[in-house]
């Protein structure tokens, strides 16, 4: 089966640094950086009730693309012994292999370093909670190896972007950025969960755990749906703990609408649109919903 991870990756051996380094950003994905860069900007705006100092916006960006570049550069080379033996991922071993397997550690380390250097330059408690953060998006990696909730734990990953963000202007811990977390949460273990039927089989020969596997895809794919009705449920709760009004309310509702077009994609017998309904339609989301925070901030300030 055909999906996003299976697209054209075949490289020339000879390659520059620079050719390499490209590579790199192929092999991470890095476009799916569009899934937690939305909340952690309109978290960021939310926090300063308004537009955040450019230098603040800034290292929070520069924090969140670190995060997410080491941890998934940690994932391709501690899952290389899995990846090989998917069709849907067996590409990235020969990326790895133009890449250079040394490089690929110097890259994750750069980005972990760049990470912690960032969260150290917005404040202290930026500083000391970034170990933790560092904790949970390189443990995910290893947590298929034993649960299958680990879709969770890729959920609880992205979900620390909006409290990041609120830490990074505010300096200080609020109810409001948890909220928006745990929208964040099952927003990603729902669209996680649909992406993972894919791999179901290659599951099951690997001995790896994930939700399809534990409860068949039809049973995944309505548990997904749940998640994605509470989403809804909590991005509407989370007005209540902060300003925002009528055009956040729009956002939201569009977000259901969308959820709703994403169920309706993928069907227990035909996985064929799973592509469009993990990047596209939440893509969309996530980047609709941060306009409308944004716009709400402006308008109702």
């Amino acid at each position: 089966m055909k999906s996003i991870e299976n697209e054209e990756n075949t490289i020339k051996p000879e390659q520059s640094k620079l050719s390499r380094f490209c590579t790199i950003f192929k092999l991470i994905k890095f476009s799916h950086t569009i899934f937690s860069f939305p909340f952690a900007v309109m978290s960021a705006f939310i926090a300063a009730g308004g537009m955040p100092e450019i230098r603040q916006l800034l290292l929070i960006i520069g924090a969140l693309v670190m995060a997410r570049s080491c941890a998934m550069s940690f994932n391709r080379l501690v899952d290389a012994k899995y990846d090989i033996h998917n069709p849907r991922t067996a590409y990235r071993i020969q990326l790895q292999n133009n890449i250079g397997k040394m490089n690929l550690w110097f890259f994750t380390i750069l980005c972990t370093i760049l990470f912690v250097v960032c969260a150290g330059m917005l404040n202290r408690l930026s500083l000391l909670i970034s170990p933790l953060a560092l904790l949970i998006i390189f443990g995910y990696s290893y947590t298929k190896r034993f649960t299958n909730f680990s879709h969770l734990v890729l959920g609880l990953s992205l979900s620390l972007s909006p409290i990041g963000a609120w830490i990074g202007v505010t300096g200080s811990v609020a109810a409001a950025p948890f909220v928006l977390a745990f929208a964040v949460l099952l927003w990603t273990a729902g669209f996680d969960i649909i992406y993972a039927c894919q791999d179901l089989q290659h599951d099951i020969k690997t001995k790896l755990h994930s939700i399809p596997k534990m409860m068949g895809i039809k049973n995944s794919l309505i548990l997904s749906s749940v998640l994605h009705f509470l989403v809804v449920v909590t991005l509407f709760l989370f007005m209540y703990f902060t300003n925002l009004k009528y055009v956040y309310f729009g956002g939201v509702v569009f977000v259901g609408m969308m959820l709703i077009y994403e169920h309706s994609l993928i069907k227990p017998h035909d996985l064929s649109k799973i592509n469009l309904a993990f990047f596209t339609v939440n893509g969309i989301i996530s980047m609709i919903l941060m306009v409308a925070t944004i716009v709400d901030i402006f308008i109702f300030l």
